[in-house]
């Protein structure tokens, strides 16, 4: 039998393409209901109304195919709810459809361009954290940061999702390639480093304000608590 936390697990490996964090921390999921019969119903429910289509349509699709890939799960519904443009998705989402089928005439393509574009941001902000990570208390001075390879990297969650993330681009992350990479996949060199640290503490900082904002509208909205706040206290 299929358990709502399986489908959660699931659920947890669908991450907002601008914040780059799962839905399921943020609060995006409203409910998930299993049935006996292994047919799953999930409701989705973003900061505010306004949330970009693309975006908001990308984690709905998102939802609706990490759900089916759960072993022995029957019928999937994704719903958006209360957002402006929840019926052109809905239907869309619920005909397995793409996003010019949401809104015809409105946009050409699919939204892989932008998927990939917000996952470079993310994994610049990321390696940026990790960056910093391993120079605080000065045990890696720059020249040893540059030096290291992904063996040589800590078990730790951050690692873990740049890792993923340089995967997913079709970057080198095999194990004795350089821990950090820039956009085209090769090393940074020393020199470079203090210009690519700067913009990689811009962007976090950036992901850290944006993922705070909207933790703030859905505690506001529909009294979600914030889960850093939590962790904090």
């Amino acid at each position: 039998m299929i358990s709502e936390a399986r489908v959660l697990a699931a659920l947890a490996t669908v991450h907002d393409p601008e914040l780059d964090e799962p839905i399921t921390s943020l609060g995006f999921v409203g409910s998930c209901v299993v049935s006996d019969g292994g047919d799953v119903d999930v409701h989705l429910r973003l900061p505010t109304p306004q949330c970009a289509p693309n975006f908001a349509f990308l984690m709905a699709s998102d939802a609706r195919e990490a759900v089916r890939r759960v072993p022995g799960v029957g019928e999937v519904g994704i719903v958006l709810d209360d957002h402006y443009t929840a019926a052109e998705i809905n239907a869309a989402i619920g005909a397995g459809a793409g996003f010019d089928a949401a809104f015809p005439g409105e946009s050409t393509g699919d939204l892989e361009a932008l998927r990939e574009l917000f996952q470079r941001k993310a994994l610049l902000g990321r390696q940026g954290r990790v960056a910093a990570m391993l120079l605080d208390g000065g045990a890696l001075d720059p020249v040893g940061l540059v030096a290291l390879q992904v063996a040589d990297l800590p078990d730790h969650p951050e690692v873990a999702r740049c890792l993923v993330l340089r995967r997913e681009l079709g970057l080198p992350h095999a194990p004795d390639t350089p821990a950090l990479v820039a956009g085209d996949g090769g090393p940074i060199g020393v020199d470079d480093l203090p210009m690519w640290l700067r913009r990689a503490r811009l962007v976090g900082l950036s992901l850290e304000s944006n993922g705070g904002l909207c933790r703030s509208l859905l505690r506001v909205r529909h009294g979600v608590p914030d889960p850093t706040e939590e962790v904090a206290a």
